[in-house]
């Protein structure tokens, strides 16, 4: 139950700040294929975040983010994900930031910001829905 609020509370948020709670329901609807979340937790490697990701309900799989602060989450990172089969996904310069309570999270790949994303802290680690940013 709490985290199923949890992650509508963070899918909320990713709409509202793509614009889409500023249109009525008449207009056209977000691309629901666009829309992502990732568990980051702690490793036993100090600055090394374990990853658990989903793209929409088709991708899903485990990642690893390397070269982080040995405290909290906020940093700079070099993050690999996998599909569940073990197959290698995509790899990305990880950039979370954070605002008090509130996790600013960023993908890029050549210096170019891939996706984006917000989040916060639950008792497991740190939670982030995320977007692929359009050309």
């Amino acid at each position: 139950m709490a985290r199923s609020f949890l992650v509508s509370i963070i899918l909320a948020v990713l709409l509202i700040a793509s614009g889409w709670a500023s249109t009525t329901f008449a207009d056209e609807m977000p691309d629901p294929t666009n829309i992502g979340f990732v568990l980051y937790t702690k490793s036993y490697s100090p600055g090394t975040l374990n990853a658990r990701w989903m793209f929409t309900d088709k991708y899903r799989g485990p990642g690893i983010a390397t070269g982080g602060p040995i405290d909290g989450y906020a940093g700079t990172y070099h993050v690999r994900y996998f599909y569940d089969s073990g197959e290698f996904s995509d790899e990305y310069d990880l950039i979370i930031e954070r605002n008090e309570d509130v996790y600013t999270v960023s993908w890029l790949v050549d210096g170019k910001v891939s996706a984006i994303g917000v989040g916060m802290e639950v008792e497991s680690g740190l939670a982030v829905g995320w977007r692929r940013v359009a050309d």
